[in-house]
């Protein structure tokens, strides 16, 4: 009888000494953004002049190069990326896509293309990244550029504006490489 009480005092003893593991992990590198749409509503008549991708540690990064102030933004997944104006469907690699429309226009006063991508369904090579899987144009109109981006799935992403360099201003997506 006093061994099993011994045992049974050792045996709580043991949980009480075993700290508890916590319910739920820490985030992935400290990423809590979120997989909702985010966007800010400003119209800008500054040109889109580039599309830049860019491979980090923790997520792939899309860049768009604005020759003034960055206008407004919407980002958002879709179901299926459409060309502005048309509404024809681009479909991308990927498990999941991504619709990025930045409130500025490709082309300048004189609707002259500020940017024009020879291959608009593969603006940039992003094989071997973790997270993208293809990058599209989707066009310019009435004041608004689309982009698209085929990612690996349904991951969280932020957004956010830079000023610089010079007056140039620049509209920054970056896609975790997981939850």
């Amino acid at each position: 009888m006093r061994r099993a009480f011994l045992s049974v005092v050792l045996l709580v003893s043991a949980f009480l000494i075993v700290p508890a593991s916590p319910a739920t992990a820490a985030p992935y590198c400290g990423i809590v953004w979120g997989s909702l749409e985010k966007s800010a509503p400003y119209l800008s008549q500054a040109p889109v002049v580039n599309v830049r991708t860019g491979r980090h540690s923790c997520y792939d990064r899309l860049v768009i190069d604005v020759a003034g102030d960055v206008g407004g933004y919407t980002v958002g997944y879709v179901p299926v990326v459409v060309q502005d104006g048309s509404g024809f469907e681009i479909p991308t690699r990927g498990g999941a896509a991504l619709q990025v429309t930045v409130d500025d226009p490709s082309y300048d006063a004189n609707y002259q293309a500020t940017y024009s991508p020879a291959n608009p369904l593969e603006l940039r090579n992003v094989s071997g990244y973790r997270t993208f899987r293809q990058v599209v144009f989707a066009g310019s109109f009435e004041g608004y550029t689309s982009v698209g981006i085929g990612v690996r799935a349904r991951l969280p992403f932020r957004v956010f504006t830079l000023d610089g360099p010079g007056t140039s201003s620049r509209l920054v997506v970056d896609v975790a490489h997981r939850w």
